[in-house]
């Protein structure tokens, strides 16, 4: 047929790679599964591969049964939905200004940001300063000092810099403040680099222990990662009681922890996953 493209060897060793990244991403998260829905002696036994083997919901009912878990959901989505919205807000104002060529010292303050990312002080320092500012033990502690991600900035000003200044230059005829221009023009047209940037954000809080281990000691305020990650390690204390639960398979308990701190993520990522290819599309064209 006219037209028709030849399948080329690139096209052959293109697909098997592709095929071969994809299983190899596929197959933790099948297995994982299959683990925590099976029979705990198919468990025990080592029969399980990817499929679920005597199908029951044990070890999710043990794990839900701890107090700790509603509540430490709840810490994660407040820590997770206040951490994005600062940060899209600080990374969207922030590079609106480094965005514009008229901008003066520019180049020195892209400069020093860029500078943060090879330059970084350290845990001690980071935590000697949270510590002076009184934000320990405060949903504070874990959004302020990260309210800005420099490889985010970058892409976002990236993407400000490819927009048509012509719309810029109009409202500014027009009397609007450069305040108005940027949350009534630029951000709106800013939406899929927003949301992809954003959903960067998200994956960083929701999946972030250290920071509420280091910053928070008060038990009640940890997050979900941070309580799993004491279900998984500890064999003692308040946490014996769920490892050494009766007639649970350690592997079926640790991979149905890990399946509910999967879940959010595996509900949101499919409706923010179109905004990548615009995010990237749309900036590559300017005007």
């Amino acid at each position: 047929m006219v037209g028709q493209r030849k399948f080329t060897l690139f096209d052959a060793i293109n697909a098997l790679l592709l095929t071969a990244l994809a299983i190899s991403t596929v197959y933790p998260v099948l297995y994982i599964l299959a683990v925590s829905l099976s029979d705990t002696a198919l468990v025990t036994q080592g029969k399980v591969w990817l499929w679920p083997r005597g199908l029951n919901f044990n070890a999710y009912a043990e794990v839900l049964s701890d107090n700790r878990i509603p509540r430490a959901y709840l810490n994660t989505i407040f820590y997770t939905a206040l951490g994005t919205f600062i940060n899209l807000l600080f990374t969207a104002v922030a590079a609106y200004p480094l965005s514009q060529r008229g901008f003066i010292g520019r180049k020195y303050f892209m400069f020093m940001i860029v500078l943060t990312m090879f330059l970084n002080p350290g845990i001690i320092p980071n935590y000697m300063i949270v510590k002076e500012l009184g934000l320990l033990d405060s949903v504070w502690a874990l959004v302020i000092p990260n309210a800005i991600w420099t490889f985010e900035l970058i892409i976002l000003k990236s993407f400000y810099e490819n927009m048509s200044t012509q719309i810029r230059e109009a409202a500014l005829i027009d009397g609007a403040s450069e305040f108005r221009i940027l949350f009534n023009m630029v951000i709106p047209l800013s939406k899929p680099a927003l949301a992809s940037i954003g959903l960067f954000y998200f994956m960083g809080h929701w999946n972030s222990f250290f920071l509420p281990m280091i910053y928070l000691t008060d038990q009640t305020m940890h997050p979900l990662q941070v309580v799993l990650r004491g279900m998984l390690i500890f064999s003692e204390g308040n946490n014996a009681g769920l490892v050494d639960a009766a007639a649970l398979a350690p592997q079926a308990l640790k991979n149905a922890t890990i399946v509910l701190s999967m879940i959010p993520v595996l509900m949101i990522y499919p409706f923010a996953q179109k905004y990548f290819a615009k995010g990237v599309m749309l900036g590559s064209e300017k005007g």
